[in-house]
């Protein structure tokens, strides 16, 4: 009798269980389902009990339920099959005592044994009667006990993955044990492997009696992950017109294994479903109306069993063209205006995909109908294209627009600004109560948070809530405070020395707030001002000190800046500590600047003017052009630049960055009265230093991938020193190319333009006048993936390509004369230290002192800067 009900028992769950089958026609192993719990569990009851507690059920005697119900006096109550339960315990709870009178057949013994059976103690209970006399019965309860998991065990897992795994099925000990329960981790176990890669991964358990509880045991799940399997390649059929290369370019998140490691050759099935969706939608946006996926599936690639491919199968269809672009509601702009901004026209290919970004928008910056009725205040804008299919491959769209009402502004909060004052975020703001909403302005204000520095631009979106019904809307900004002072501790070679650099930027500091004890937390902050401490020095040879700061809205009024700094330098020839100096070269110099921001072209514009003042003092100094004497320059310099990169700080993701400056001083040769074509003295002709010196930097930042991870950063840099008269060109104030960009000590005014791949100052031609360079260009492609990305933490990688050189003449320089490097590297942001970064950079071209050879490999570390 046992065994039918077992062969029933499992038929039953072997129709409703049956293997388990996954996407794309793979298959798991399921376990034998019961055949594997119930030889697990039947031994570990047998030995446990010493008998077969499913006879003695068997052997029960039976009620008769027609009979008459009688009342009986209870006698003995026996418990039979208990072993990790105390019998008498059974006895107490089970709501009948000896001496009790119940009615058989009635429902006394049902109530009862259903009391016992919800405190889940038990997997079956029955009870047998048996009739002493006329008026007395005895109860026998047979019970048998559920078998619980004590302990989880995971054979042949790393400590993490024995952790992920742990935390994924999130075991607890004395679980009821069941054939749900452990088909339910076999699968949770299978899809953790399978997101690794580890698709052949190798999966079972065993079930094993516990040694200190009766009726526990141990579950061991025993994994073998094997190779890793990832994509080998993608197969398309039925792309008759449409390129299988593009097709599988637009999967964004499945790739084929290739060169590209920042790409992740792993199969998703999250993943995949999206990319046939992008599949899908690439062949309607090339006329493919109709276009749909017949079939797709997995298969394993013949003698590759680390690799599997992808099989999908297209149904094109007929490409369409539009016919007919009708628009219905639109009143603030005329139908011409729409049209030109939507840019499609009658006989254009079909695209819905193109016509839904420019009518909807899929970003706040994206040129769009529905941004530009939202500039005006409709925030609850809506466009509707409705198709109609014309018989044979045209579409007609009639565009229906829906303009609202005008939303105007009614709260603006902002949160989360412990250290900021509120006044510095408030005059940031564009989006201002009572004015009509606007979608540029609201993009504005997040670009000039954003550029504060002080906040987390990742999380800096703001919150938009319309009222509908009152045609208002309440902004609400939601700050993350990041650490952005810097402690920057540096070196360098200079003169076949080291020299140690210490600098301190204090971005938040309030001076109005100097004098009151009570903000010194560790010091007065809030107001956005910046102080900058910079000291150099190896000791008796050089020493330099500098010292900035910045006031970003001068009188708290308009944002007007205001710039100021100072630094002094001093290098001797005494070499050793003690020795006396001999000659000397001195530095001393400072420099006002005042920046407007503007409103045209638009206001990302800032223009800046300021007045250089500074001092080289020589003395028997052998080393450069001058000898002894005093050189000065008083230098008007003037600037223009856009800024409209999302984040100023750490990982800009887009957007721009253009800066254009010059540096003027006055033409003293023109009206000195001097002939500097005759002979004279270096200290006569180099008293005044004139010059004109024009720089342009340029970035661009364009997201490779949808979640704006990756990052495409273009750069182009050129600099230009030139001359008023030709017998007089400055000794100063040049540019010296190759290394890292870091200078162990700044003289002559000369400004490092880094080249990784190179030596140091490799790239400087030399010159009568001096060793650095008048002129340059330099062109770099950077493309970054960040490791690790949180609030005032970045990690990331990249990979760079850059070519430059330098020129000693104007009419030496050639453009495309340029010496190649490319590389990868890995950049670290901390608070408080700033941007630290080390590349391994390989110089394709030979240098002077490269022996003909390219420059090969070099490494080059940098410290507060970013390439």
């Amino acid at each position: 009798m046992r065994m039918v009900r077992r062969l029933i028992f499992a038929t039953i769950l072997i129709v409703t269980t049956g293997a388990v089958s996954v996407a794309r026609g793979q298959q798991i192993a399921a376990p034998d389902s019961i055949f594997r719990v119930m030889s697990a569990m039947m031994p570990i009851y047998d030995s446990l009990l010493g008998r077969s507690v499913d006879r003695e059920l068997d052997a029960l005697p039976r009620v008769d339920f027609k009979a008459q119900p009688k009342p009986y006096v209870v006698g003995k109550i026996r418990v039979h099959g208990a072993v990790a339960v105390d019998p008498q315990m059974i006895v107490d709870n089970l709501g009948i005592a000896a001496g009790d009178t119940i009615t058989i057949p009635g429902e006394a013994i049902t109530i009862a044994t259903r009391g016992l059976l919800d405190r889940r103690f038990f997997a079956n209970m029955k009870v047998g009667t048996t009739i002493r006399d006329r008026d007395t019965v005895d109860l026998d309860l047979y019970v048998r006990e559920k078998l619980q998991v004590r302990g989880w065990d995971f054979v042949g897992v790393k400590g993490s993955e024995r952790k992920d795994l742990e935390e994924k099925l999130r075991l607890r000990q004395n679980a009821e044990l069941s054939d749900y329960l452990l088909t339910t981790c076999m699968n949770l176990i299978r899809k953790y492997y399978d997101e690794k890669a580890f698709r052949n991964a190798k999966i079972d358990y065993t079930v094993t009696p516990d040694t200190l509880i009766k009726t526990a045991v141990i579950v061991h799940f025993n994994i073998d992950r094997g190779d890793k399997v990832r994509i080998g390649e993608i197969q398309f059929a039925g792309n008759d017109h449409l390129s299988a290369k593009k097709l599988t370019r637009s999967m964004k998140k499945t790739h084929k294994v290739s060169i590209n490691f920042f790409r992740s050759s792993k199969f998703n099935e999250k993943d995949f479903e999206e990319d046939l969706e992008n599949v899908r939608n690439y062949a309607k946006s090339q006329g493919y109306r109709d276009a749909e996926i017949i079939t797709d599936s997995l298969y394993p690639i013949p003698d590759k069993p680390k690799r599997l491919g992808i099989y999908i199968k297209l149904k094109e269809g007929n490409k369409y063209h539009y016919r007919n672009i009708s628009w219905l509601g639109n009143t603030l702009y005329p139908t011409e205006t729409l049209a030109r901004t939507i840019g499609l026209k009658s006989g254009d290919v079909y695209d819905s995909e193109t016509m839904n970004t420019r009518l909807n928008g899929q970003m706040p910056t994206d040129m769009s109908i529905a941004n530009t009725y939202k500039d005006q205040g409709y925030l609850a804008f809506m466009a509707d294209p409705v198709e109609t299919v014309v018989p044979g491959d045209s579409v007609d769209v009639e565009i229906r627009i829906i303009e609202g009402s005008q939303f105007r502004i009614k709260n603006v909060t902002f949160d989360g600004n412990t250290r900021t004052n509120d006044h510095v975020i408030r005059r940031e703001l564009s989006t201002m109560p009572g004015e009509l909403y606007s979608q540029a302005l609201l993009m504005q204000t997040y670009q000039r948070l954003a550029s504060m520095g002080q906040f987390d631009a990742a999380t800096l979106l703001p919150n938009v809530n319309p009222n509908v019904q009152q045609e208002l809307v309440d902004i609400n900004y939601s700050l993350t405070e990041v650490p952005n002072d810097k402690l920057e501790l540096s070196g360098g070679w200079g003169a076949g020395m080291f020299i140690a650099s210490v600098a301190v930027n204090f971005t938040n500091i309030s001076l109005r707030s100097f004098f009151n004890k009570k903000a010194w937390r560790p010091y007065p902050a809030g107001d956005n001002q910046t102080i900058g401490l910079q000291v150099q020095t190896n000791g008796s040879y050089y020493r330099a000190f500098s010292v900035n700061f910045i006031e970003p809205w001068l009188g708290g009024r308009k944002p007007t800046s205001l710039s100021v700094s100072f630094y002094t330098s001093r290098e001797t020839n005494a070499y050793h500590i003690g020795q006396k100096a001999t000659a000397h070269f001195g530095t001393i110099g400072g420099t006002v600047g005042i920046g407007k921001r503007l409103n045209w072209p638009d206001q990302y514009f800032v223009l800046s003017a300021g007045l250089t003042m500074q001092t080289y003092n020589l003395y028997n100094w052998d080393y450069f052009i001058v000898k002894d004497g005093s050189c000065n320059t008083l230098a008007l310099n003037l600037g223009l630049s856009r800024n409209s990169v999302d984040d100023i700080q750490q990982y800009p993701t887009r957007g721009s960055k253009f800066d254009l400056s010059a540096a003027l001083t006055p033409p003293w040769s023109a009206f000195d009265g001097k002939d500097y074509s005759k002979p004279m003295t270096d200290r006569e002709r180099y008293k005044w230093i004139e010059y004109h010196k024009w720089q342009l930097n340029a970035q661009w930042f364009v997201p490779l991938s949808a979640n704006n991870k990756l990052v495409l950063m273009a750069r182009a840099q050129f600099g230009y020193l030139g001359h008023y008269d030709k017998h007089k060109p400055s000794p100063f104030e040049g540019f010296q190319m190759g290394g890292d960009g870091l200078s162990g000590y700044s003289m002559y005014g000369v400004e490092t333009i880094g080249l990784r791949g190179y030596k140091n100052n490799a790239l400087t031609p030399m010159a009568d006048y001096g060793i650095y360079a008048r002129i340059f260009s330099k062109y770099t492609l950077e493309v970054r993936y960040p490791l690790v990305r949180t609030a005032g933490t970045l990690v990331y990688a990249l990979a760079f390509g850059e070519a430059g050189n330098a020129f000693t003449e104007l009419k030496e320089f050639k453009p495309f004369s340029l010496k190649r490097a490319a590389g990868i590297g890995l950049r670290v942001f901390l608070p408080y230290l700033g941007m630290l970064g080390i590349d391994w950079g390989y110089g394709f071209d030979q240098t002077s002192d490269s022996n003909g050879k390219a420059a090969g490999s070099k490494f080059s570390f940098s410290l507060g800067q970013t390439f």
